[in-house]
């Protein structure tokens, strides 16, 4: 290669290995370029498309959202006219009994006014015979005593006039007896038209209670068992540890006749208040069990439960919890009553709030960016317990929310869809 420089000219050898070498390296450069170029388009590409992908399926979960809180709202409006329903057949049960009790009274005083109008005719018959006995003894003594047959005769006809007369009276007296027994006999068969309609209705009242309650009592015991509850040993915990004497329904001890026996409606009553007893069981444990979500606010679902790519490492990692983005400070809330075990700081996860609930559960709420309770302070559903942050190990603002039944946790999403379904 020559240099010519004004009037000095100057040469550079280059031998055939330094000429290699020049053309590998920029052989290697442009190789590098091309290849840099290739990847950065393919990353772009394939970015594009994942955002497409996200943006459809948050338009599918946002609209899934939308028809589980429509029918959310539907089933709480069944269950308050359910319960309208119910406190309305409960007052008519209880005017049917009242009117019911009043009938038995008056067909128990028919009863007795009956006797004793029988009695009063069976005395007054005895009379009548009295009568007629004394009668034909001073008929003989009459007709013994010497006198005239014309003195015997008037005497005979005042007798007779005497006996016609209370003949008389006594026939209008049975008349009256037989006509307010024929009037009583009536009124009590009005009575008895008149119980079996009632208990006609009762029964009808009664079925449709049944129904309601049985209604009312499926779907619970649904979201028990689909948040792996067994709703017999919820129900049997709530009973022994939770529920005092006056937060439970008394069973009916007294039939509507007065009796300490037990009666077919006395049991079916008995029944439907221990089919209210469970219902109002199953609402205690559904408030100590942490079906209600984290965040009322209008978040992103970014990240379920289970394996997942770690967005820091790239490697395949546990995700013990789901995750909701939102903006910085939004209200976190607890999601069922309990006790707060753990309010600081806990390493990756950062500002971290722990609440331990009835039937061996915890809650965990992470990565806050503020905590507004204490150790040891008791929560109640909806109180608020920190705000949305970015705290410890996190790529962003979000909350992490995690579910532990006995230690282990399991998917939040279990207790939360099973809770849309119901509530």
């Amino acid at each position: 290669m020559f240099l010519r420089s004004q009037d000095e000219v100057r040469y550079i050898r280059l031998t055939p290995l330094s000429q290699v070498a020049a053309m590998a390296g920029v052989s290697l450069a442009v190789g590098w370029l091309l290849i840099a170029t290739a990847i950065l388009m393919m990353d772009s590409v394939g970015a594009g498309a994942l955002r497409d992908q996200a943006a459809r399926e948050q338009a599918l979960y946002e609209t899934r959202l939308n028809q589980m809180a429509a029918e959310r709202d539907s089933r709480a409006a069944e269950a308050v006219q359910a319960q309208e329903r119910f406190n309305v057949a409960l007052q008519k049960v209880s005017e049917m009994q009242s009117a019911l009790l009043a009938s038995e009274q008056r067909r128990a005083e028919m009863e007795t006014g009956i006797d004793v109008i029988q009695a009063t005719l069976r005395r007054t018959m005895a009379e009548r015979d009295a009568a007629r006995r004394e009668l034909a003894a001073r008929a003989e003594a009459q007709m013994a005593d010497g006198r005239t047959p014309e003195a015997r005769a008037a005497d005979m006809e005042d007798t007779l006039d005497f006996l016609l007369a209370a003949l008389e009276e006594t026939s209008e007296q049975r008349d009256t007896i037989a006509d307010a027994a024929q009037q009583a006999r009536r009124e009590v068969e009005h009575l008895q038209l008149e119980a079996r309609l009632r208990d006609e209705r009762n029964d009808m009242i009664f079925t449709r209670l049944e129904e309601a309650v049985s209604v009312s009592m499926a779907p619970l015991e649904r979201v028990f068992r689909e948040a792996g509850l067994p709703p017999e040993r919820i129900l049997e915990q709530v009973r022994s540890a939770h529920v005092g004497p006056g937060e439970r329904l008394q069973p009916i001890a007294i039939s509507t006749r007065g009796s300490l026996e037990m009666d077919d409606d006395a049991q079916r009553v008995n029944d439907i208040l221990s089919g209210l007893d469970r219902i109002n069981l199953f609402r205690i444990a559904s408030e100590r069990a942490p079906f209600a979500e984290p965040v009322s606010a209008n978040v992103r679902f970014t990240s379920g439960f289970g394996t997942r790519r770690d967005p820091k490492t790239g490697r395949t990692r546990q995700h013990n919890g789901v995750d909701f983005a939102g903006p910085r400070g939004t209200p976190i809330h607890a999601t069922a009553d309990g006790v707060v075990t753990q309010a600081g700081w806990q390493g990756g996860y950062g500002n971290t709030v722990i609440v331990r609930h009835a039937f061996g559960i915890e809650t965990l709420y992470a990565h806050l960016h503020s905590i507004n309770v204490r150790e040891g302070q008791r929560v109640s559903r909806g109180d608020r317990i920190g705000g949305m942050g970015t705290t410890g190990r996190s790529t962003g603002v979000h909350l992490h929310y995690e579910v532990r039944l006995g230690g282990r946790p399991i998917d939040p999403m279990t207790y939360i869809r099973a809770a849309r379904n119901v509530f």
